[in-house]
Parts: C-alpha cells; structure tokens; sequence
C-alpha cells in the first residue's frame, strides 16, 4: 500500500488517492477466486473446482476484480488512515480511480476529528437559585402524604363534585359501541377532568343503582375517529364514594413516619426539600455553566459525529418508548412522525452534545486530567455492588475506555463549576393580569447534552422555583 496524495479538500475533510500495488492486488484476486468460485458453473468441472486460469479465460481476468476490491480497498484505506496519523470521524466516500493486473489506485475522502479552540471555562458566570423552603411547602407535602393515606368511604347519597363515582360506561356512536369507549367498575373523581368535557358534570346528581344515558360532543382536537361526533355514553353508578383524609396531627405523624411527633416530621420533612432543591439548583446551574462553555468552543463540527449523536438520541428514545409497553410504530402514528422526523429533531440536541463532549476531551487535555488505574478500579467496584455483581463480570459488559472517559469527564465537570462563579437569577415582575414574566428577556436554558433525548429540550424551571417563596 502506498499513499499517493494526502489533501485537505474542506475544514476537518481530507482525500487519500492510495495505491495497492500489483502483488498486493493478485493476492486479492486469488483470495476472490477462493471465496467466490462455487458459485460459478463450468462445463465438465464440480461446481467449485473449476481453475482458476479457465474461468478467467471463460469470463475474463475482471471476473474477480469486484470481489478483490472489496478484499483489498478496506485494508489499504486503514493502513494509510494509519500510516498519515489520520484521526476519522464516519465512513469514507470512496471513488475507484484504476484497476487491473498491475494493481488498484482509489481515492477516499473522509472527515476528521476537528481542530477545537476552547472559550472561557474557568470562572464562568450563571445564575443559580438560593433554595428556600416555606411553612407552605412543608404543609403542601404533609397534604399530599395525607392524601395517600386516605381511604374511600361509601355514602348513601347522590354523586357530588368531589365525590369518587364507581361506574359502568359504555358509549355509541349512532347506535353502535366504538372502540375505547367502554368500561366496568371504574372509579371516576368528580371535577378531576379526566374523562371527556361534559361527562362528569352529568354523572352528578345519579345515586348508586341509578342508570342514565349521557350526551357527549367530542371536542374537534380529539382522535380523529371520534373529534367532533356527537355520541351518547350508557352510564350506570355503582357506588358512591367520598375521601376521607386523616387529620394532620401527632397521631398522623406517629402513623406514616418513625417520628412521635408532628413537628418533628415536619423538620424532617423541611430538610427533605431544602435538599432535593438544593441537589436541583446544583445540577442546574452545572447544566448552565458547561452549556456556556460548549457554546463557547470554536470548532466545525463534522456531520457525521452529529448524525451519529443524534441516532443514539433516536434509539435512547425509541428504547425508553419500548419500555413503556408501546411499540414504535404506534408511538410514531400516534405522533404522526416518522424516524426521520425524530432524527431531525434530534440534530440540534446532538450537536450540542458533541459540542459538550469536544469541550469536555479539549480541557482535560489542556488541565492534564488524568484518571489512574485504581480509580477504575474503585468505579467497577461501586458500579458492581450497585448492580449486585461482580466487577469481573462488569468488565464484559462495560469498557475500560469507557469508564476511564467518564471519570474524565466527571474531573472536569468539577473542575469547571468549582470555578464558576454563581450570579442572582433574574427577579420576576407581574404583569397586568398577574402572570410572572422576567424583567429581563432571557433565552431558556438548555439541559447538557448528556441528559438530553431527541426532543433535545429539558425543563429549567425547577431551580428556579426553587428559590422563589420566602423563608418558613
């Protein structure tokens, strides 16, 4: 293998003309031959064992060539992306310049790892929540423990709003049952709005026993079937049920916690939220910091590395839709999307992906982040009791490579936030009808790309709310 030419034809974008020369070439041609001869038919010879100097003679000398490219091409283009210290990024196009008995000469271009000029990643500024708890949160999370432990109790009276309906439906369309339209024992909360607009204001006022037919128009952005039609709902009351939450108080305390009283759960309770928004404006204000040092990087990213983000993003997604007992193709319908709908959706997240991990390789070169052998080592061996395995076990499944880059990683994550610098979000005003708005206009944050799916966008509120109430 010899390489004729080594240009850059576009930024991050190279062309190799290579060369095999003739030995290499007939070496090809006869493992051509070896592989591909019973497929070919010559009269008075078993079907592979025909010479190969009579079949050439029969088809002529190009009969294997196709073949012998396919052996030759791959193994001279990995020798020459070697031999020029070539870092690739995706599959070449390769063009076929010459062959024959002296030899084959192709050109392949191929897109390389970019050049990449990092911003500012040491203190850099982001705003980040003060995390704040009120007596209203406490109380809000005592109320929706109490609402756990409540329990249905039966009254003899006729259904009011509030109440829990345990129903019999059935509806029709022109006199005929339609799909999805029927259930039995259904418990249905009044005012819940869970059925369709109408329905449950109708059930209201029935006793239990009671039957009655319900008349339903379903709204013009419902299933296409049914959006718009007018049908008529069968509907029987079974019983008729009211919550009953218990008190908020000592003996409550005593009953869903370890605690004896209720003001020592409540304590607890404050302490539990303080830290799960704490945790929350730390990894928001850590997704903000690194966003901005990916957006800060210099670098023409080559598509192919965003192709390729962006079909993990597709499969993370389609695996996670799998997962929830839908198949693909209903999602896809239910959606009316195609996978390369997704896959285009996919593309921006991605590219900040890359962009993300670019920055992330740039700075642990330019830090001199190293990650040592008995750190990973200690990874394989949290990761296995985590999953209740043995770390050998581990191994097979997860790479070296892979755990040393994500402790890589994870350095320089640390080092970048510990020297960012954190600012006062921006205070909000309401405006005339008592809706927040900024004061300021602000672009949305944007999750980093390793939590990201195609979609490609992730909620930034919750630090943000975090800090929003006063003081308990």
């Amino acid at each position: 293998m010899t390489v004729k030419n080594c240009e850059k034809v576009e930024t991050n974008k190279v062309a190799l003309t290579v060369e095999v020369d003739a030995a290499a070439f007939e070496a090809a041609v006869e493992k051509a031959y070896r592989k591909i001869r019973g497929q070919i038919t010559i009269p008075g010879f078993r079907r592979g064992k025909a010479p190969r100097k009579m079949i050439e003679n029969l088809y002529g000398p190009e009969v294997f060539y196709d073949e012998a490219v396919n052996i030759a091409m791959p193994e001279a283009y990995a020798a020459a992306v070697e031999s020029e210290k070539l870092e690739v990024v995706g599959y070449p196009e390769v063009e076929l310049e010459s062959v024959g008995r002296e030899g084959l000469t192709f050109k392949a271009t191929v897109f390389v790892y970019p050049e990449v000029k990092l911003g500012q990643y040491k203190g850099v500024e982001a705003p980040k929540a003060e995390v704040k708890v009120t007596a209203a949160d406490v109380n809000h999370r005592l109320e929706e423990m109490a609402q756990r432990n409540s329990r249905l109790v039966s009254v003899e009276r006729p259904v009011e709003k509030g109440d829990i309906a345990n129903i019999d439906f059935e509806g029709f369309d022109e006199g005929k049952p339609f799909d999805g339209g029927k259930g039995e024992g259904f418990d249905l909360e009044i005012g819940s709005g869970s059925f369709v607009p109408g329905f449950e204001d109708q059930v209201i006022g029935m006793s239990a026993g009671e039957e009655k037919d319900i008349d339903i128009t379903f709204p013009e952005n419902y299933h296409k079937e049914l959006a718009g039609k007018a049908v008529v709902f069968h509907v029987k009351v079974n019983a008729v049920h009211v919550k009953e939450v218990p008190a908020i108080d000592d003996e409550f305390a005593k009953d869903v916690s370890e605690f004896e009283s209720l003001a020592d759960l409540k304590k607890d309770i404050k302490a539990k939220i303080t830290e799960e928004r704490q945790k929350a404006a730390d990894q928001a204000f850590e997704d903000v910091v690194m966003q901005k040092v990916a957006d800060g990087l210099e670098c023409d990213v080559p598509a192919p590395m965003v192709d390729d983000q962006a079909r993990r993003f597709v499969e993370d997604l389609k695996m996670r839709i799998q997962q929830q007992g839908i198949p693909v193709d209903q999602y896809l319908k239910l959606t009316n999307m195609t996978e390369e709908d997704l896959l285009g959706q996919a593309r921006e997240p991605a590219l900040r992906q890359v962009k993300l991990e670019l920055a992330l390789e740039a700075i642990a070169k330019a830090e001199n982040v190293e990650v040592t052998d008995e750190e990973i080592e200690a990874e394989y061996a949290s990761s296995a009791e985590k999953y209740g395995m043995k770390a050998e076990d581990l191994k097979k499944y997860i790479a070296v490579e892979g755990v040393r880059a994500q402790l890589s990683n994870q350095k320089v994550v640390k080092l970048v936030v510990d020297s960012a610098v954190p600012t006062k979000p921006e205070e909000k005003a309401e405006d005339a009808e008592g809706e927040e708005k900024p004061k300021k206009k602000s672009s949305a944050r944007k999750k980093s790309a390793k939590k990201e799916d195609a979609a490609g966008e992730a909620p930034a509120e919750e630090a943000e709310a975090a800090g929003a109430d006063s003081e308990a």
